[in-house]
């Protein structure tokens, strides 16, 4: 048995921060009722085409759920999305701002009526403050948490690849429904949780925040390269690519310089003594390291930094983590089902032991709005009316 079987989620919800939230709940075994909009559902279905015709996004964050169009603008609808909710264990929604409240979904109107009910609204910025009404996308948030200050180059901040402040949004979730369930297992009781992007952000921001503090100088963009400590970074081999490494204290950097660099005496030289000269004088010694391993393979420098117990990776492609050994050798590749056929699937990265990973089909916009319907103990002929009313696809 998965640990949230039986615990049925309601979810309203759009893009990443709520979706990546909610499939965690579902790889757990809760039943996740996604709503969605007839005839287009989630937008993340049309970000691209990518896997088969679907589109990456959405199928990364949504599968074992089942997909229930409403039109939501519609009263008959919300008042099917009123009996879904007093079924519910979970309220997960991520809409505009506003929203909910206007749908009558906010906590404070549902508590009475389902006082076991979770309800947790993830926003760009949270209600109240002078942004509570602003738009919120994942780019947005990276910029206005200082994210993008203090990545890229000295010469352009790049935002980061993946949309780390939805996910960073939709994991706190997660975990705060989690303690929610824990919570009400012991009293009975329901709660509200609150989840921002901005916040949950700017919680992430926590050491360059602090290295800054009392106005001192923010940590330096640096690339790939690690801004307050050296070597820590990518290098370049002679042949095979830039290999990854990094020194953490000054026991490594004296191994590094006899074993890596065959250089025992660069330990001993002042210049580079402690973590911060080093950085300091990171140009003159970048040089010298590029220079040993301008001789080396990448194979021949990953194998000296293994031997001598240096952290170390190599800068790979998203081909080569798709064809990753180590994925492999764990066997963490399976397959999950989607209306334009099978595809691979990471299993969740973390189960508990002897529980089966669930992997069930990403589902197709409304695939099952019939069978929740039924559920409810909506006949057949209201169901056909619905449809040509399009209240529901």
């Amino acid at each position: 048995m998965r640990p949230l079987e039986g615990i049925t989620v309601v979810a309203i919800e759009q893009a990443i921060a709520a979706p990546f939230c909610t499939r965690q709940l579902a790889d757990l075994g809760a039943r996740v009722i996604k709503v969605e909009r007839p005839g287009t559902g989630d937008f993340a279905r049309h970000y691209d085409d990518r896997v088969n015709g679907l589109a990456s996004h959405f199928v990364w964050t949504n599968r074992s759920k089942e997909s229930v169009t409403l039109d939501l603008k519609q009263s008959e609808a919300r008042s099917l999305l009123a009996d879904l909710v007093a079924r519910a264990d979970v309220l997960v929604q991520n809409l505009a701002p506003g929203a909910a409240e206007r749908l009558g979904l906010a906590y404070e109107d549902l508590a009475t009526s389902h006082p076991r009910l979770i309800v947790c609204d993830i926003s760009g910025y949270g209600r109240g403050g002078p942004y509570s009404d602003k738009k919120a996308y994942d780019l947005m948030i990276q910029s206005e948490c200082g994210l993008l200050s203090v990545s890229g180059t000295a010469a352009e901040p790049c935002k980061a690849g993946i949309s780390v402040s939805d996910i960073s949004a939709g994991m706190y979730a997660y975990s705060s429904i989690l303690a929610a369930l824990l919570q009400r297992s012991r009293t009975g009781m329901g709660t509200h949780i609150e989840v921002s992007l901005f916040e949950t952000s700017v919680e992430w921001m926590g050491f360059p925040m602090y290295y800054a503090y009392q106005d001192a100088s923010p940590p330096p963009r640096t690339g790939a390269a690690h801004a307050t400590i050296y070597p820590y970074g990518p290098f370049a081999a002679g042949i095979g690519g830039d290999v990854m490494l990094g020194l953490q204290n000054e026991r490594e950097w004296m191994i590094f310089c006899a074993q890596v660099l065959r250089l025992p005496a660069l330990a001993e030289n002042e210049e580079y003594s402690s973590n911060a000269r080093r950085v300091a004088s990171r140009l003159k010694l970048q040089s010298i390291i590029l220079d040993r391993f301008a001789s080396l393979s990448a194979d021949e420098v990953v194998r000296r930094l293994d031997e001598a117990g240096i952290a170390n990776a190599r800068v790979n492609t998203v081909a080569e983590v798709w064809a990753h050994p180590q994925l492999k050798a764990r066997g963490r590749w399976t397959e999950v089902s989607t209306q334009a056929g099978r595809i691979p699937a990471l299993k969740p990265p973390a189960m508990l032991q002897g529980m089966e990973a669930r992997m069930d089909p990403v589902p197709g916009l409304g695939e099952h709005t019939v069978s929740v319907l039924r559920e409810l103990g909506v006949s057949d002929e209201r169901i056909a009316r619905l449809r040509e009313a399009r209240i529901i696809d």
